[in-house]
């Protein structure tokens, strides 16, 4: 799965990406153009604890890719730059975080002169709806002048109508994402990507100054922006990138100073995967434990293709343990005493943190 950062220029955006990747990027001869990429792991306690007891030769978790995609600047709004070398990059993505100012620093001016982060959020939202607008008006100008050279007419009046209904809502200024799409409709947003469609994660990019205070700034503006498949964290790049350089005791002496739970980043990560539907299967043994990237509402065998295909083509039954019931109990053999040991059939609907055990031909 990939996940896009976006946001103005000199919102942080590559400084989040540094430090959730741990890669250092020389930013002294970059362009606004330049795209990185790396792979990141999504931290998982439960993972943690299942490795402290089977003590395996190695521990794998799940992954996500990120995309550190180009600032946006002023100028651009006034171009079709942004549109022709940026967009196509953001619609590769299954899901983005929205990166958004709220420091101050002389040395870093604002792109917009002033801190707003209301402002800067809408934005690229007023982008991405003029660029999921003007891609839907053009396609209904092609699809209106194929009405009238086929005979076959009832396959793009199904696309017609989404279309026109897909223009209605852009035009109300209300991202498509907040749609109940039908099947016909998933099949084409999987084909064009519109990128109002796409699950949102909106970071606030706090300065330490708002650490009390940031949960309440966020709560106020998540009373101005709703809808679905969006939601909205604080975080602090300044604080998480000194933290990223630390060892674990300097950390948790340096979060107890400023009052740090948990970490933002770590819980950042976790909310885009929830976004995107995702969650987690573990596999436990001496070699590996393991989490397993899988959509929700997956069943059992689809669970057991994503280990491998002939799990999938030879599946037999799943053997299963809930994580809770693993806590409770304490290992596979006291589940098993205590009548939480399972075996499902390839129709059972894995749940997040099952432990599974994939019995095949």
């Amino acid at each position: 799965m990939q996940i896009g950062l976006i946001g103005l220029s000199y919102s942080g955006k590559t400084t989040l990406f540094q430090t959730l990747t741990q890669i250092h990027l020389d930013t002294t001869n970059s362009t606004k153009r330049d795209v990185n990429q790396a792979i990141v792991k999504v931290p998982d306690e439960r993972l943690d604890y299942l490795t402290t007891i089977f003590n395996p030769k190695k521990k794998i978790n799940a992954t996500i890719e990120l995309v550190d995609m180009p600032g946006l600047q002023k100028d651009d709004r006034t171009t079709t730059q942004f549109n022709t070398q940026v967009i196509n990059k953001i619609k590769t993505n299954d899901a983005l975080i929205h990166i958004v100012r709220q420091f101050e620093d002389d040395n870093v001016p604002h792109t917009e002169g002033s801190i707003d982060m209301f402002r800067d959020i809408q934005i690229l939202n007023d982008e991405f709806l003029l660029t999921d607008l003007g891609f839907v008006e053009t396609r209904l100008d092609k699809l209106e002048k194929d009405m009238m050279k086929t005979k076959d007419k009832d396959t793009l009046k199904k696309e017609l109508e989404a279309m026109l209904k897909w223009k209605e809502q852009l035009e109300n200024s209300v991202p498509l994402r907040d749609l109940d799409f039908t099947e016909d409709e998933f099949r084409y947003l999987k084909n064009y990507q519109p990128i109002t469609a796409k699950p949102m994660l909106i970071a606030i990019n706090f300065s330490e100054n708002y650490i009390k205070n940031a949960e309440q700034i966020v709560s106020d503006l998540e009373n101005k922006i709703k809808g679905k498949n969006i939601s909205i964290i604080p975080f602090f790049a300044k604080i998480e990138m000194e933290l990223s350089s630390m060892d674990d005791d300097d950390k948790k002496v340096f979060m107890e100073e400023y009052g740090i739970k948990d970490s933002p980043l770590d819980r950042m990560i976790r909310s885009a995967y929830n976004l995107l539907g995702l969650q987690s299967f573990f596999t436990v043994g001496e070699d590996e434990t393991r989490a397993w990237t899988i959509k929700k509402g997956m069943n059992a065998q689809q669970s057991a293709g994503t280990i491998h295909t002939d799990f999938y083509n030879k599946f037999i039954r799943a053997e299963v343990v809930s994580y809770q019931d693993f806590i409770t109990y304490g290992s596979i053999n006291g589940c098993k005493e205590n009548g939480c040991f399972r075996l499902e059939g390839k129709e059972y609907i894995c749940k997040d943190g099952d432990i599974l055990n994939i019995r095949h031909s």
